[in-house]
C-alpha cells in the first residue's frame, strides 16, 4: 500500500522536537540537580562523597559557557556554605551571584577580560590553605574564558597563534596542546596553584571521549602532551615559522627542559583533586533518540565521537541515505539517525561558516548532484552551545526543498563550499538554524531523518 510521505516542514517540526529534547537533557541545571546531592553536611557526587564539615573554608571557580547556570545552582545546593570566588560568563549572563565576582570574557579567542579573570582565580587559590575547597566547575569554552599566558608572551600573540591553528583545521587535541604550553594555568596548574587545599572539578564534557586533559584544556587534571608535541603541531599546519617569536622562545626553552613542564600524571600537587564528569554528548543522543523512538521512529545512534573534516562525514551520510532509500520498499518505519562529536573545517577561503553548516552544504551539494529529488528526508547539524564558528547561527538543516530552492535562484552550492560561505548560503536558500546560546556545551548533534 502507497504511504504518503510528509510534507518538508512536518520533518523539520519533528526534528526540532528531537533536537530540543535532547538539548533538556544536558541543561546544566537539570544535570546539577540530578547529580550533586547535599545530605545534612555530605556533598554526594557520582561515585563519591565528602563530608564538608572537614574544610574550614569552600571557594568556587566556574568557567565555560555554562558557568553562570552551574554556578547558580552549586549556589543553590551550598548557599552560604560558599565564602567567595568568581565566576566567568559571557555578554548576556547574569551578574548577580553573591558571593561571587562576575567577569564577562569571550569565545572562541581569549580577551583582556580573560587574562583578568585567571590573574583573580590564582590570586584567589594562592591564598588557600590545607583545610580549605575550592570547588571548581568547568564547561566548554574555559579555555578561552581563563588564559593566562607567560609574562614574555602577550594575548594579542597568543590569539593569533591560537586563530591560525582553528583556520588550519587543528582538532581540539592539538588546540589544548599548543594552549597549555603557553599557559600558567592549564593543564593540571589550577589545582598545582590551589595545592595543598582540596579540589572538587564538576565538568560538563564538550569533548570526544571525555577527555579529562582536553575539556578547557585541563585545568584540574594531568597532561600528557609536552612542549616538543606543541612545536610538531604547529610544524605540521606549517605555522612555525609564522608564529610569533615569543611564543617559539617559550617552547624552545621547555623542550629543553628550562621552562616547567605541564602537571604530569602521578604528579603529588593533584592527589587532593577530583574530578566528575556530570554530562555529555551521549546523554543528549540518548534522549534525542528516545524521544524520536516515541515519535514513531526507528531511532538509531550511529556515534558519539564523529571527528574528521566535515564535507568528508557529509559524504558518508550521502550515502547512508542512497542506500536506505533503495530499501524503502522494506522498511515499515521511518528512520532517524543521530549521532554526535566534532567535526573540523580547513578554511581556505573568506567565507562566513561553521563546521555544522559546512557539512550540511556539503551534503546537499553532493545530493543535487546526485539527483536527490525525492521527498521524505531531512538533515541537520548544530552546535549544542547554539554557537556555530564566528556566527549568530546554531547549525543548519537541508531537505529537498533546499535543492528546489537552490535551482530556482541559480545558487551554486560548490562555490559557497569553495569559499567556506555556508552561513550566506543558507541565508540565501533558508536554513539557518538559530537557538540563541543554550548555556551548555556538549559538542555538536546531527539528526537524518529517512522515511
Amino acid at each position: 500500500m502507497f504511504k504518503k510521505r510528509k510534507s518538508n516542514s512536518v520533518l523539520l517540526k519533528q526534528a526540532e522536537k528531537i533536537y530540543l529534547a535532547a538539548l533538556g537533557a544536558v541543561s546544566p541545571g537539570k544535570l546539577m540537580k540530578e547529580k550533586v546531592l547535599l545530605k545534612k553536611e555530605e556533598l554526594i557526587l557520582p561515585g563519591k562523597s565528602f563530608d564538608l564539615d572537614q574544610f574550614e573554608n569552600i571557594y568556587m571557580v566556574a568557567f565555560g559557557k555554562s558557568a553562570p547556570q552551574m554556578a547558580e545552582n552549586m549556589l543553590q545546593i551550598l548557599g552560604q556554605r560558599i565564602k567567595g570566588g568568581l565566576f566567568i560568563g559571557q555578554k548576556g549572563n547574569r551578574a548577580d551571584l553573591s558571593p561571587l565576582l562576575s567577569i564577562k570574557a569571550s569565545h572562541p579567542l581569549p580577551d583582556s577580560n580573560s587574562v583578568r579573570a585567571a590573574k583573580k582565580i590564582v590570586s584567589l587559590v594562592e591564598k588557600m590553605e590545607e583545610n580549605d575547597l575550592l570547588i571548581v566547575l568547568i564547561s566548554g569554552g574555559g579555555s578561552s574564558h581563563v588564559c593566562l599566558p607567560p609574562a614574555e608572551v602577550k594575548l594579542s600573540e597568543k590569539r593569533m597563534v591560537i586563530e591560525k591553528l582553528l583556520r588550519a583545521g587543528a582538532d581540539i587535541k592539538e588546540l589544548n596542546a599548543v594552549r597549555k604550553h603557553i599557559s600558567l594555568l592549564k593543564g593540571g596548574r589550577l589545582s598545582e596553584a590551589a595545592f595543598p587545599a582540596s579540589v572538587i572539578s564538576l565538568i560538563i564534557s564538550d569533548v570526544i571521549g571525555n577527555d579529562l586533559e582536553a575539556i578547557a584544556s585541563g585545568p584540574t587534571y594531568w597532561d600528557s602532551s609536552t612542549y616538543q608535541d606543541s612545536v610538531e603541531i604547529l610544524r605540521k599546519y606549517h605555522l612555525w615559522e609564522s608564529t610569533h617569536e615569543s611564543i617559539k622562545s617559550v617552547l624552545r626553552k621547555g623542550t629543553q627542559k628550562e621552562e616547567r613542564e605541564s602537571v604530569k600524571k602521578g604528579d603529588p600537587v593533584l592527589r587532593k583533586t577530583h574530578n566528575f564528569i556530570l554530562g555529555d554528548n551521549r546523554d543528549a543522543l540518548k534522549e534525542a533518540a528516545e524521544r524520536a523512538d516515541r515519535m514513531g521512529f526507528n531511532a538509531s545512534i550511529l556515534s558519539s565521537s564523529e571527528q574528521g573534516e566535515a564535507r568528508e562525514i557529509a559524504h558518508e551520510y550521502i550515502s547512508i541515505l542512497l542506500d536506505s532509500k533503495k530499501k524503502a520498499s522494506q522498511d515499515h518505519m521511518p528512520k532517524c539517525l543521530i549521532s554526535g562529536g566534532e567535526l573540523t573545517v580547513t578554511v581556505k577561503g573568506m567565507g562566513k561558516g561553521g563546521r555544522n553548516q559546512e557539512f550540511v552544504l556539503a551534503f546537499i551539494k553532493e545530493a543535487w548532484q546526485k539527483g536527490v529529488h525525492q521527498n521524505g528526508w531531512i538533515i541537520l547539524s548544530l552546535g549544542t552551545d547554539g554557537i556555530d564558528g564566528p556566527t549568530d547561527a546554531a547549525g543548519a538543516w537541508g531537505s529537498v526543498k533546499t535543492i528546489q530552492r537552490l535551482e530556482n535562484l541559480s545558487v551554486d552550492p560548490e562555490k559557497y563550499l569553495e569559499w567556506n560561505d555556508s552561513y550566506h548560503f543558507f541565508k540565501q536558500v533558508g536554513g539557518l538554524i538559530k537557538t540563541g546560546p543554550t548555556q551548555t556545551n556538549v559538542m555538536d548533534l546531527r539528526i537524518l531523518i529517512i522515511e
